[in-house]
């Protein structure tokens, strides 16, 4: 079984979030999808609306994802890719060469973004509707 694992926040959950989930599954027949815990966000200095455990639940619902685990480090990529067996580790391609480390454990992919959706566009969109 060829196992594939991405990272992420997945806040405000959007088709972005869907085609990059997709995309990732398509690259193997196990998905593990780690979610960004609460605490992680607050060292990260991001804020999130929806709590880890709705974030988990919301994507438990998807049909690519099959396990949802959390990430508390930045450092815990290597360990995960060896805990899980990991084949395949999926970041969208803004993030290009940062996970060029993982390369001695497993295949690194970076997908292609979604043109147009960002959470970071959503939040944006949604204050200037508040404020205007």
């Amino acid at each position: 079984m060829k196992k594939v694992i991405t990272y992420g926040t997945f806040d405000l959950l959007h088709w972005g979030h869907i085609n990059l989930l997709k995309r990732a599954k398509d690259l193997g027949d196990y998905l593990i999808v780690a979610i960004s815990s609460d605490e992680f966000n607050a060292l990260k200095q991001k804020e999130a609306y929806h709590s880890f455990e709705n974030r988990k639940m919301i994507l438990e619902a998807i049909r690519y994802v099959d396990e949802v685990i959390p990430e508390n480090t930045w450092e815990q990529k290597v360990e995960d890719v060896q805990k899980y067996d990991i084949d395949v580790f999926v970041m969208g391609d803004d993030w290009r060469g940062k996970f060029d480390f993982l390369k001695e454990y497993c295949e690194v992919v970076y997908l292609p973004r979604t043109a147009g959706i960002s959470t970071t566009k959503i939040k944006t969109e949604l204050l200037e509707a508040k404020q205007g």
